[in-house]
């Protein structure tokens, strides 16, 4: 396996902005992945997946490592109808989506051309349109960075919640490989106003009718990250309380509200943005897309920490107007 030195990142990370790492290699077996902690025990560490929910503001001075792990393995039927399959942590999320679609395995139908890799979605615990992947995870193989060892962790091991897993927040485990149990028989189930629409005029849409309809509907909504430089939803969707979805309503009745545990109430960060005047605002090198306010664009900048503030404008003009601080979905370093 090969070491580089003063290893350039732009092309990691989806918004393209520059900074070096002091050491970088891409394993592509465990052993190579293991070897590389062995050799650099005292280096900081991170973990590339895509790139496609992070960027840099400053040179990383430590060992990045970039796995290159692939490959897929369907398990026999199971006795409830579903099917076991394991997924190496890089291949591509999507693709993976598409073959499921095509065998008509149900479950990751929802979350189709969202960007990034298979290892990706368990750490931040991916969702769109009502689904989220932790309820099609049946068990997520990882490597603890400080000791080498392989683990295996279940579904309520992996301490999922929204966006968020224990790999996440610990950030000391390298996912290698995720086990999915999906359903060999469909029905669409509506759980999302805008993808019910997109599906209205089909009585009983099809696996293969839901995930072409998600891809309209996103292609519509989100850009291209490879022709306009962005992380997708840059924000995540607040709780709030009932309290302060009162005051809200009372000038805004169309806010969106979905329950939550706790007593809490989701909304709609996106729609709280808008409402603070950022749509489609552009300042210099940096703006928000225009079909969707939740996506900070980048026009030009190299720079991450002009992606920085400007996130952090957006910030407390949300919490200037509604007393609501946003908390990013993205990870910056």
């Amino acid at each position: 396996m090969i070491y580089h030195r003063h290893f350039q990142l732009k092309k990691y990370n989806a918004f393209q902005t520059e900074a070096f790492a002091k050491i970088f290699c891409e394993p592509a077996t465990i052993e190579e992945l293991r070897q590389a902690i062995l050799d650099y025990p005292q280096e900081q560490k991170l973990v590339l997946g895509a790139g496609c929910n992070l960027f840099f503001t400053r040179d990383f001075d430590g060992l990045v490592i970039k796995p290159n792990f692939k490959g897929l393995r369907e398990m026999p039927d199971q006795e409830d109808g579903s099917i076991l399959v394991e997924v190496m942590a890089s291949e591509d999320w999507d693709s993976f989506v598409a073959h499921c679609v095509e065998n008509g395995y149900a479950g990751l139908e929802n979350l189709s051309f969202i960007p990034g890799s298979v290892g990706a979605a368990p750490i931040q615990n991916i969702g769109a349109y009502g689904a989220e992947v932790k309820d099609c995870i049946q068990e997520v193989v990882a490597l603890d960075m400080a000791t080498g060892q392989s683990l295996s962790f279940t579904a309520q091991e992996c301490e999922f919640g929204y966006r968020d897993s224990i790999f996440k927040r610990t950030k000391k485990y390298i996912v290698i490989s995720v086990v999915f149990r999906l359903n060999k028989s469909f029905q669409y189930v509506e759980k999302y106003a805008d993808l019910n629409q997109e599906l209205s005029e089909l009585e009983q849409p099809s696996i293969s009718d839901v995930r072409e309809a998600v891809i309209r509907v996103r292609k519509r909504k989100l850009p291209d990250h490879l022709e306009l430089p962005n992380c997708g939803s840059f924000f995540k969707n607040p709780y709030i309380s009932a309290e302060i979805a009162e005051k809200i309503k009372s000038e805004y009745e169309n806010l969106p509200l979905y329950p939550v545990e706790g007593g809490l109430l989701k909304t709609s960060a996106a729609f709280l943005i808008d409402r603070a005047g950022f749509r489609g605002i552009r300042e210099g090198n940096v703006g928000t897309y225009p079909n969707q306010a939740l996506i900070i664009v980048n026009y030009g900048t190299a720079d991450g920490n002009e992606i920085v503030r400007f996130m952090n404008r957006i910030r407390d003009a949300v919490n200037q107007k509604f007393g609501i601080m946003l908390e990013p979905e993205v990870w910056m370093f």
